[in-house]
């Protein structure tokens, strides 16, 4: 198996893993773009929302193990999507 550190990906954490989901739930809203065309594609709501509960399900598992850090970005970044998720029904 490859070194991880050799490849030039960032290391797997939380964090890491967390923030992941969240993009992909961006890139499903049409809020950010693809990374290889630099366009955005049209918004999916309903794969965005399994991308949110799945978010909102490893909060939910994972509560009084993460640190202070770990709760305050998943909670942040489910606010934002939630957000999001809510400006791309208008």
């Amino acid at each position: 198996m490859a070194d991880p550190e050799d490849s030039g990906l960032p290391k797997v954490d939380f964090s890491t893993f967390v923030l992941s989901l969240g993009t992909t739930a961006l890139y499903q809203l049409g809020a950010v773009p693809d990374p290889a065309t630099g366009q955005t594609v049209e918004p999916d709501p309903l794969v965005a929302q399994q991308t949110i509960d799945t978010l909102e399900m490893i909060r939910d598992k994972t509560r009084g193990n993460l640190d202070e850090e770990e709760r305050k970005l998943i909670d942040s970044l489910l606010y934002e999507l939630r957000m999001r998720f809510v400006e791309t029904g208008r």
